[in-house]
Protein backbone atom coordinates (compact mmCIF):
# COMPACT_ATOMS: atom_id res chain seq x y z
CA UNK A 1 0.00 0.00 0.00
CA UNK A 2 1.24 3.65 -0.76
CA UNK A 3 2.16 5.47 2.39
CA UNK A 4 -0.32 8.07 0.97
CA UNK A 5 -3.15 5.87 0.31
CA UNK A 6 -2.23 3.74 4.28
CA UNK A 7 -2.13 7.70 5.92
CA UNK A 8 -5.38 8.11 4.45
CA UNK A 9 -6.47 5.13 5.65
CA UNK A 10 -5.31 5.71 8.97
CA UNK A 11 -7.51 8.75 9.13
CA UNK A 12 -10.43 7.24 8.17
CA UNK A 13 -10.05 5.00 10.76
CA UNK A 14 -9.50 7.51 13.23
CA UNK A 15 -12.77 9.50 12.35
CA UNK A 16 -14.74 6.16 11.96
CA UNK A 17 -13.24 5.35 15.90
CA UNK A 18 -14.13 9.10 17.04
CA UNK A 19 -17.56 8.88 15.29
CA UNK A 20 -18.41 5.55 17.67
CA UNK A 21 -16.79 7.24 20.64
CA UNK A 22 -19.12 10.50 20.50
CA UNK A 23 -22.41 8.67 19.87
CA UNK A 24 -21.46 6.40 23.23
CA UNK A 25 -20.92 9.02 25.02
CA UNK A 26 -23.49 11.44 23.95
CA UNK A 27 -25.63 8.14 24.64
CA UNK A 28 -24.80 7.43 28.49
CA UNK A 29 -24.27 10.55 29.10
CA UNK A 30 -28.27 11.62 28.00
CA UNK A 31 -29.33 7.93 29.65
CA UNK A 32 -27.25 8.74 33.04
CA UNK A 33 -26.47 12.16 34.35
CA UNK A 34 -29.59 13.57 35.01
CA UNK A 35 -28.63 16.32 37.45
CA UNK A 36 -26.29 19.41 36.09
CA UNK A 37 -25.84 20.71 39.13
CA UNK A 38 -22.88 19.21 40.82
CA UNK A 39 -19.29 19.62 39.31
CA UNK A 40 -18.75 16.19 40.16
CA UNK A 41 -20.95 12.58 39.44
CA UNK A 42 -22.87 11.48 41.75
CA UNK A 43 -22.05 7.72 42.44
CA UNK A 44 -25.05 6.54 41.04
CA UNK A 45 -24.10 8.11 37.86
CA UNK A 46 -21.02 7.15 37.68
CA UNK A 47 -21.93 3.35 38.21
CA UNK A 48 -24.72 4.28 35.53
CA UNK A 49 -21.88 5.17 33.00
CA UNK A 50 -19.88 2.15 33.61
CA UNK A 51 -22.57 -0.12 33.10
CA UNK A 52 -23.27 1.89 29.88
CA UNK A 53 -20.36 2.18 28.38
CA UNK A 54 -19.51 -1.32 29.36
CA UNK A 55 -22.18 -2.74 27.77
CA UNK A 56 -21.81 -0.73 24.18
CA UNK A 57 -18.03 -1.93 24.28
CA UNK A 58 -18.92 -5.40 24.42
CA UNK A 59 -21.79 -4.91 21.82
CA UNK A 60 -19.25 -3.09 19.47
CA UNK A 61 -16.95 -6.07 19.84
CA UNK A 62 -19.25 -8.61 19.20
CA UNK A 63 -20.86 -7.07 16.33
CA UNK A 64 -17.21 -6.22 14.98
CA UNK A 65 -16.63 -9.84 15.53
CA UNK A 66 -19.60 -11.33 13.80
CA UNK A 67 -18.60 -8.19 10.83
CA UNK A 68 -15.13 -10.14 10.49
CA UNK A 69 -16.47 -13.54 10.38
CA UNK A 70 -18.94 -12.90 7.83
CA UNK A 71 -16.31 -10.54 5.67
CA UNK A 72 -14.80 -13.39 3.63
CA UNK A 73 -17.90 -14.87 2.21
CA UNK A 74 -19.15 -10.71 1.39
CA UNK A 75 -15.94 -10.17 -0.89
CA UNK A 76 -16.28 -14.12 -2.28
CA UNK A 77 -19.86 -13.02 -3.53
CA UNK A 78 -19.00 -9.30 -4.81
CA UNK A 79 -16.45 -10.65 -6.46
CA UNK A 80 -18.57 -13.86 -8.36
CA UNK A 81 -21.50 -10.92 -8.55
CA UNK A 82 -18.66 -8.75 -10.76
CA UNK A 83 -17.22 -11.31 -12.68
CA UNK A 84 -20.65 -12.95 -13.56
CA UNK A 85 -21.96 -9.54 -14.60
CA UNK A 86 -18.80 -8.97 -16.63
CA UNK A 87 -19.24 -12.23 -18.31
CA UNK A 88 -22.97 -11.22 -19.18
CA UNK A 89 -21.75 -7.11 -20.27
CA UNK A 90 -19.48 -9.52 -22.86
CA UNK A 91 -21.67 -12.64 -23.84
CA UNK A 92 -24.46 -9.67 -24.75
CA UNK A 93 -22.21 -7.68 -27.23
CA UNK A 94 -22.47 -10.92 -28.86
CA UNK A 95 -19.53 -12.35 -31.84
CA UNK A 96 -17.86 -8.69 -32.93
CA UNK A 97 -17.13 -7.59 -35.90
CA UNK A 98 -13.47 -8.24 -37.59
CA UNK A 99 -11.14 -7.55 -34.63
CA UNK A 100 -9.79 -4.37 -34.87
CA UNK A 101 -6.52 -3.01 -32.94
CA UNK A 102 -7.13 -3.10 -29.20
CA UNK A 103 -7.83 0.20 -27.50
CA UNK A 104 -9.33 1.44 -30.99
CA UNK A 105 -13.31 1.10 -32.08
CA UNK A 106 -14.32 1.52 -35.54
CA UNK A 107 -12.02 4.05 -37.79
CA UNK A 108 -9.21 4.00 -35.20
CA UNK A 109 -11.59 5.86 -32.54
CA UNK A 110 -11.07 5.14 -29.27
CA UNK A 111 -13.64 2.56 -27.48
CA UNK A 112 -15.74 4.40 -24.52
CA UNK A 113 -14.63 1.34 -22.03
CA UNK A 114 -16.12 1.23 -18.83
CA UNK A 115 -13.61 2.71 -16.28
CA UNK A 116 -11.36 0.24 -14.88
CA UNK A 117 -11.49 -1.01 -10.94
CA UNK A 118 -10.29 1.53 -8.24
CA UNK A 119 -7.08 0.82 -6.41
CA UNK A 120 -9.46 -1.92 -3.85
CA UNK A 121 -10.72 -3.60 -7.14
CA UNK A 122 -14.67 -4.05 -7.74
CA UNK A 123 -15.42 -3.84 -4.54
CA UNK A 124 -15.21 0.03 -4.09
CA UNK A 125 -17.74 1.06 -1.28
CA UNK A 126 -17.57 -2.34 0.80
CA UNK A 127 -17.88 -2.32 4.18
CA UNK A 128 -14.79 -1.11 5.90
CA UNK A 129 -13.61 -0.33 2.94
CA UNK A 130 -13.71 3.62 4.72
CA UNK A 131 -16.81 3.93 4.04
CA UNK A 132 -18.48 5.02 7.23
CA UNK A 133 -21.67 4.38 7.68
CA UNK A 134 -22.49 8.21 8.62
Amino acid sequence: MEPGAEHQQQLRSLRDFLLVYNRMTELCFRHCVCNLNYRLLTGREETCLDACAGKLVRSNHRLMSAYVALMPSIMQRRVADYETSVAQGSAQEGPAAPAALPGAGAHGAPLDLPAAPGPDGPLQGAPGAGTSHG
